[in-house]
């Protein structure tokens, strides 16, 4: 039986000769092209927006821009890769009219324009909200850790160089040893040196690793990313604020409460009330210690009243802790020792000689935060904030780590995916033709 045969090669066909009869008019190339071609690049810091007048010409960072919004689309972030799909994609041909840049002119582009694509990426956001795709009212803030580009080995042996030069300080002030000013030197070179020396070891799934700490913000309408940070801090402690100004700056109308939910890492009662003072409610568990002594099981800290009038601790005996110490971000209260000595639930209550009893210098905020952190709070939570990172790590850059060093390469792969992740989402949403037909009239 024959096989189906293909068309000779030397055999003359009525190939289209027009590009724009190979893309159908929903192709995502077309909402590509209209969202790039309504931005002011002048304005976002594109370089080379406007055309020299003398020297060589240079390529419009608008084709750079399609070429890699394209290329983190279809998870083709190498500007090596990116140079062979002008020369072979038909797709390609069409959003940069057959040009053909090469990979060092690609990749100078992405290091260039971290800031305006981060600003191209708020554009994005603008006209979602214009359109009715994002309301600013809930917002969902979570971290996930994306692997950096130095190995482990690298990031160890530069940690090393770190103590070694703290400990010579530390000799020299103390005058205890004789420097070798050589060595220290050499130390000091080899630590400029370092490729990437913002990168930590982070805890992700594959183990303790080099990585940075995505932070993303999710309106709760249409779950788009509208903000995002890049930090080299493990935890999440300290960026409960920025993420929820920088969600409020973009989505929030005047005069509007902006609703934030996070989970119990972002616990931070000084954040939490600058947040209430800007009009942000964060709905975040309050991470609280626990008093492990005595197997757990002595008089929690619940059991014990406190007295504002009388700034002091009513404990279940009837009898009053006192301020004692401001200590870090809290105050101690403490009874005293002859009554605790005294006192018949001392064996339930401390193994010292008297109970101590920390109260947070924000403890009515983190209060305020915890009663806000309802089940219903937590479960929106986790609908909204856990399928984004999926997408970015899996479908946008195809295993989740970093081709750029450093902070600044990390916040630029980092904006690029979350425009094309909002470029997809809003496609599912309102489909392209009707997409790219908006952003063109807009």
């Amino acid at each position: 039986m024959a096989y189906i045969q293909g068309v000779g090669r030397t055999q003359g066909t009525l190939f289209p000769v027009m590009l724009e009869e190979l893309i159908p008019a929903d192709h995502v190339c077309r909402v590509i092209d209209a969202f790039v071609g309504r931005l002011e690049m002048e304005e976002l810091g594109f370089v080379r927006a406007e055309a020299a007048e003398t020297g060589r010409p240079g390529y419009d960072p608008r084709d750079l821009l399609r070429l890699y919004l394209y290329g983190y689309l279809y998870q083709i972030r190498s500007s090596r890769r990116l140079e062979a799909e002008c020369q072979r994609n038909l797709e390609v041909m069409w959003l940069l009219g057959r040009l053909a840049p090469d990979h060092k002119s690609i990749a100078e582009f992405r290091r260039m324009h971290g800031e305006a694509v981060t600003r191209a990426g708020a554009e994005l956001i603008g006209f979602a909200r214009e359109v009715g795709l994002v309301r600013g009212e809930w917002v969902a803030i979570d971290g996930s850790k994306f692997r950096a580009v130095s190995s482990s080995r690298s990031v160890q042996e530069r940690q090393a160089l770190e103590r070694y030069l703290e400990r010579m300080e530390q000799a020299d002030a103390e005058e205890e040893v004789e420097i070798d000013a050589t060595a220290v030197a050499a130390a000091l070179e080899k630590l400029r040196q370092h490729a990437e020396p913002e990168a930590r070891f982070m805890r992700t799934a594959s183990g303790k690793v080099p990585a940075y700490n995505v932070q993303i913000a999710v309106d709760a309408e249409h779950a788009l990313i509208v903000a995002q940070q890049v930090s080299s801090e493990a935890n999440d402690t300290r960026s409960l604020q920025p993420m929820a100004e920088a969600a409020q700056q973009a989505v929030s109308e005047p005069g509007t409460t902006l609703h934030a939910v996070a989970d119990a890492g972002y616990s931070n009662g000084g954040q939490a009330e600058a947040c209430e003072n800007q009009g942000i409610e964060p709905h975040v568990p309050a991470n609280r210690s626990v008093n492990n002594r005595g197997d757990g099981t002595l008089l929690d800290r619940t059991q014990f009243h406190y007295e504002e009038a009388s700034d002091t601790f009513l404990c279940p005996a009837g009898q009053r802790l006192h301020r004692h110490q401001k200590k870090d971000r809290c105050i101690v209260y403490a009874g005293q020792r002859e009554v605790c000595q005294a006192c018949p639930l001392k064996s339930r209550c401390t193994t010292g000689t008297r109970r101590l009893l920390k109260k947070h210098l924000h403890e009515a905020a983190l209060e305020r935060m915890q009663r806000r952190a309802t089940p219903e709070a937590m479960r929106l939570r986790r609908s909204l904030a856990e399928h984004p990172f999926a997408a970015l790590k899996y479908h946008i850059f195809g295993h989740p780590r970093f081709l750029l060093r450093g902070l600044r390469g990390a916040r630029t792969e980092t904006s690029l995916a979350i425009l094309v992740y909002n470029l997809k989402r809003m496609i599912n949403l309102l489909g392209a033709r009707t997409l790219s037909l908006g952003l063109t009239m807009a």
